[in-house]
């Protein structure tokens, strides 16, 4: 998509500047019309130097796709077309959603399906997202999915929401930890250790570790960050790599409390996702298929691609599911055969999906009870360390006189 910026007037005469998103001039002034303006002038923008500046201001936030989804389901649930339900949304919108909104308004109006503008978006809408959409159109229940899809929207951002929630303390006072030590071995020891020079005075080991330390810190600081920020770059681009990806996720999923928590925060939004997919009338081997795609670790999504080929050979989904205990606990496969059995796999999908979510928030909290006293207690060490190590030399100066 290139950026256009126009000149127009309203209907009452006034000169209005903007930019749109498009893929030609002639799709930009398509668009800007339609907006009710009559275009004078458009042109591209450049695309160089605002690059980074455009990329940020037009990212769609995950809570702008949950108000777009709800706002949507409850005018298309109210009876109106798709255009005029989105050519509301394109009023009450703005920034890069209201771009989003104009570009399916204007599909739409040309006789395309909303299914199919939506997967030009792939940044902003999942194939989730959809393959949702199209099972919805096909059929004849767009509505109803509408409204799934929102509560669904809603429940991952308030999932997320604890998750983050949970976690800002310990990093915040971990990068706390961080500075101070940085703080005080770069800017405060390296004096204090000038004035136990002057009095050259024998200093205990402790002293001679920090001052060590400190001579090190202080000398070399852009060498040492030069050093991790060159590490975590190799790290980064190694974690890339499909070998590098798989090693890392193992090695996370064989942490103790931690990999048990990432594992069921992925399994909480895969069941989720699975529960819609099904409910709405996808069919399981492409809802299966989807998910692989969608999910973002590489082991789940390597045993759900199995598992796909394993139910498009006849084999039974709760069977696919227990040939992985790598990836899939026991009472997924368990639950998943009375789903089968029943004939209600959504509904049990989305009891699975909640009961792992249950166990999530559980273990976040067992996890961050855990942390925070763990926090203080190295935090108290480490400047009872410093305390010793700065006043010793001190006192025992004092004691000589």
């Amino acid at each position: 998509m290139k950026h256009y910026w126009y000149k127009a007037k309203d209907l009452k005469g006034n000169l209005i500047t903007g930019e749109v998103e498009a893929p030609t001039p002639e799709a930009a002034a398509k668009l800007v019309r339609g907006k009710r303006l009559i275009v004078i002038d458009i042109t591209q923008t450049g695309t160089l130097s605002l690059n980074l500046l455009n990329t940020w201001k037009d990212r769609v936030t995950s809570s702008s796709v949950m108000n777009f989804t709800r706002q949507f389901a409850t005018m298309i649930n109210a009876g109106l077309p798709i255009t005029e339900a989105l050519l509301i949304l394109r009023t009450q919108d703005s920034g890069a959603m209201e771009k989003i909104v104009s570009q399916l308004l204007a599909d739409v109006e040309e006789g395309e399906s909303l299914s199919s503008s939506m997967a030009k978006h792939t940044s902003v809408f999942s194939k989730t997202y959809v393959a949702l959409i199209k099972s919805g159109e096909i059929g004849g229940v767009l509505d109803d999915v509408l409204i799934k899809l929102s509560d669904d929207l809603e429940k991952r951002e308030e999932f997320k929401g604890k998750i983050k929630g949970a976690m800002i303390y310990p990093v915040i006072v971990v990068f706390g930890m961080i500075a101070v030590a940085f703080i005080m071995l770069v800017f405060v020891i390296p004096r204090l250790s000038t004035l136990y020079d002057q009095f050259g005075t024998k200093l205990p080991i402790s002293t001679r570790i920090v001052v060590g330390a400190s001579n090190i810190a202080s000398k070399y600081w852009p060498l040492i960050l030069g050093a991790v920020g060159l590490g975590g770059f190799l790290l980064k681009n190694w974690v890339n790599t499909k070998e590098g990806k798989r090693k890392y996720e193992e090695i996370i999923f064989a942490l103790p409390i931690v990999g048990d928590l990432q594992k069921q925060i992925i399994l909480t939004n895969l069941t989720r996702t699975l529960s819609l997919m099904v409910g709405s009338g996808v069919a399981i081997i492409e809802a299966l298929t989807i998910s692989s795609q969608v999910v973002t670790n590489s082991i789940i999504a390597a045993a759900l691609q199995d598992t796909t080929k394993l139910v498009e050979k006849g084999f039974p989904l709760a069977f696919a599911f227990s040939k992985h205990p790598e990836a899939f606990p026991f009472i997924l496969s368990q639950m998943v055969a009375v789903g089968e059995e029943t004939g209600r796999m959504d509904e049990v999908l989305a009891k699975v999906s909640h009961v792992f979510e249950v166990e999530s928030d559980q273990k976040v909290k067992s996890l961050t009870a855990a942390i925070e006293p763990i926090i203080l207690i190295v935090l108290g060490i480490g400047v009872a360390f410093l305390v010793i190590s700065i006043i010793l030399p001190i006192y025992n100066l004092t004691t000589q006189f």
